[in-house]
């Protein structure tokens, strides 16, 4: 009883809650070809001309579906006979750099947009001379990625120009850091002034203000608007413990859909269906998409009530995903000026970062974009322990070193009890062979003595479960803090060990590292520190109850083998800490043993 029991809360327990998700969760299907626009009207990814968007959007009430929406829907550029590269596209418009001690970018004169953008910190290798992480990317490129603010005329309202995708702007400088905003002007030339101001803190959230002056005979209506636009579909972890995709909380809820989902996405309305498009009417909030380290995500007025969407269509071949929204219809009278403030963050998901900008912009639940999942009341403690920890001592692995042992000392008295129950069954192993051996295959009869026999002895075989118990829910928290937390990205160990959150890079099939040999990807992970892990655990096994069925004892001689097997590929820091976990529990295992006078 006891063995099978230990069997369910190990085998089950970790091949559901983790191996699941690693190994046998089915990949994402492939993105659906659907082709599906816009059946009227200018379709969503087309383009403006400068300066004359006179159509007008439809009502915010009950928005036509199929209505054009100048200046909403046109965040990208035409099609190009080739797709030059990065450098040339950056080199071909105007442009206003971006230089802050954690970005480095540029302002596209035309259009205004945010499209260029490489985060300082971060790096595609681990050395910091590889290059930087490139987070946006110019409009007319294949992977073009931006965001875009600007203004559409309101329902019924004057046809009035409003600067579009080509529109030539005017800076007042030729750089934005955190200490020199930056104004963008354009006119109609009847009567309309615009001015945009992009301003940036030390790390990564734009403040964007747009101005429009009214100095015609009329009053105009217009509407602000912004939003965060993707050509292609981006790789994907995969791993249904993150999400990847459209992301944002709107409502009052956190509206999750990947890129594969919002392709198959219907909005039925009028009559009508319109594929690849999401509406959430909110007050407040931000959307965006993002990555597993790193997003872009728009936050409006938190004042304003706002029409925010998730939308997918096809656009020269290719897909492209769009999360934006539309802000309220603005009278601006003759003689005034109308100003609209929003944010918006671009940059890498570092954790205490988020909780800032919540508490300091009053932005709802940001926290929430980075995916600590339905166990984050696990999950972010477990983090946030590990941080303090890394603070005092530098290091993430001797963070978890030092946090397991924080854990054990916790449960060290629930932990204990299991301990002390365990060496009563294991001093009990010769009365139970006994037992066996005397009923034999009278299994009814046998399990009644060894009942009586527990009893007697007060004995209880599944107490010795609860160790492994205790283990699963940090094993799991401590899972997805190193999938998911950029804090632990590229954050080493020492010797061999660069990176916490990726699996052990040495493998035993080139003695880790002494034959000049890359062995294929399927024994690429049985590394040191896995062996390691399953060494610990032979031995911890070893201090346990032996099953007296032959079965079961062939069973548990090749659990630390399948255990090795299943951990070799995870992260690096969650294998150490279930190696060093091993290390502690035998350490105690083995004292109480001794005390109660049990061979070990």
């Amino acid at each position: 009883m006891d063995q099978r029991n230990l069997v369910i809360a190990v085998v089950l327990s970790i091949l559901i809650m983790v191996g699941y998700e690693h190994f046998f969760a089915p990949p994402k299907a492939p993105l659906p070809q659907t082709g599906t626009e816009q059946a009227a009207g200018q379709s969503p990814g087309a383009e403006g001309t400068s300066g004359n968007l006179t159509a007008a959007p439809p009502s915010l009430d009950r928005p036509s579906l199929d209505a054009p929406r100048p200046g909403f829907d046109i965040p990208g550029a035409g099609a190009i006979p080739a797709a030059p590269s990065r450098s040339a596209l950056l080199e071909a418009v105007p442009r206003v750099r971006i230089d802050t001690p954690r970005l480095h970018g540029s302002i596209s004169l035309r259009g205004a947009r945010i499209d260029d953008l490489t985060l300082a910190d971060y790096h595609e290798e681990v050395s910091k001379l590889s290059p930087e992480i490139v987070l946006l990317k110019p409009a007319a490129g294949k992977d073009g990625y931006y965001s875009e603010f600007g203004w559409v005329p309101a329902a019924g309202s004057v046809a009035v120009a409003v600067p579009g995708p080509d529109t030539e702007w005017i800076a007042d400088r030729e750089v934005l850091t955190p200490d020199y905003p930056v104004t963008l002007r354009w006119e109609n030339g009847a009567g309309l002034r615009f001015e945009r101001v992009y301003a940036i803190d030390q790390d990564y959230m734009f403040t964007v203000t747009e101005r429009v002056a009214n100095t015609a005979s009329e009053a105009v209506a217009l509407h602000s608007y912004g939003l965060v636009q993707r050509r292609g579909t981006p790789h994907v972890s995969g791993f249904y413990i993150m999400h990847e995709g459209m992301l944002g909380y709107l409502g009052s809820s956190l509206e999750e859909t990947t890129y594969a989902k919002l392709q198959e996405k219907v909005l039925r309305e009028d009559g009508r269906e319109v594929t690849g498009l999401q509406r959430f009417p909110t007050t407040g909030g931000w959307l965006g998409i993002t990555d597993k380290y790193w997003m872009v995500v728009l936050i409006p007025d938190q004042k304003m009530a706002v029409q925010a969407r998730y939308r997918h269509w096809k656009s020269e071949g290719g897909d492209r995903y769009q999360a934006d929204y539309l802000g309220p219809r603005s009278e601006i009278a003759p003689g005034t000026t109308y100003e609209a403030s929003s944010r918006l963050f671009a940059g890498a998901k570092e954790v205490l970062l988020i909780d800032a900008y919540e508490d300091h912009h009053g932005i709802p639940e940001f926290w929430r974009a980075i995916d600590f999942g339905i166990f984050h009341f696990l999950t972010r403690p477990i983090f946030y322990a590990l941080n303090y920890i890394y603070v005092l001592v530098g290091n993430f692995g001797v963070s978890i070193l030092i946090l397991t042992v924080i854990i054990k000392l916790l449960f060290f008295p629930l932990a204990n009890k299991s301990y002390v129950a365990m060496s009563k069954m294991k001093k009990l192993q010769p009365e139970l062979v006994k037992l066996r051996e005397q009923f034999g295959e009278d299994r009814a009869r046998m399990n009644q003595e060894m009942m009586a026999l527990y009893k007697r002895e007060k004995a209880n075989p599944v107490s010795g479960c609860l160790p492994m118990l205790i283990q699963i829910p940090v094993f799991f928290s401590l899972y997805k803090v190193l999938f998911v937390t950029i804090e632990m990205r590229q954050a080493p160990f020492y010797g061999w060990i660069k990176d916490l959150s990726q699996p052990d890079p040495t493998t035993i099939f080139n003695l880790f590292g002494l034959i000049p040999w890359s062995p294929p990807n399927l024994l690429a992970h049985l590394g040191l520190w896995p062996i390691i892990m399953g060494i610990t655990m032979f031995f911890q096994q070893k201090l346990n109850p032996q099953p007296a069925d032959p079965v079961q004892a062939k069973v548990f001689l090749f659990m630390p083998l399948i255990f090795t097997a299943l951990l070799a590929s995870f992260p690096a820091g969650l294998v150490i800490y279930w190696a060093w976990n091993n290390v502690l529990s035998i350490v105690q295992q083995w004292t109480i043993m001794r005390r109660m006078g049990v061979k070990a």
